[in-house]
């Protein structure tokens, strides 16, 4: 197991209110799957890569409303900390 695998419980502040979820790491060398399960369903990653500790990637949102969320975060020890960007409606 890689020092980034695991899953991690997250909270993000977006623009319909806080939402909470498990986000699931599952590294191969500097590549990585996972998903993102949530109060609105699960989304899969798409184009992980890792980097060290930081993670890059990205996720296909369809309710409420279909978006690309493009996905940065570090990981130090057990928690991760990181942002969205939601579109137009800026980060979270």
């Amino acid at each position: 197991m890689a020092a980034v695998d695991g899953a991690y419980d997250c909270v993000a502040k977006t623009p319909l209110g806080e939402q909470t979820g498990v986000f699931t790491v599952i590294s191969t060398g500097d590549r990585f799957n996972g998903t993102f399960a949530g109060m609105m369903g699960s989304l899969d990653v798409k184009d992980g890569v890792v980097a060290g500790n930081k993670l890059t990637w990205k996720m296909e949102m369809t309710i409420p409303m279909p978006m690309t969320l493009d996905c940065e975060a570090e990981i130090t020890g057990e928690s991760l900390t990181g942002t969205m960007q939601l579109g137009a409606f800026g980060a979270a």
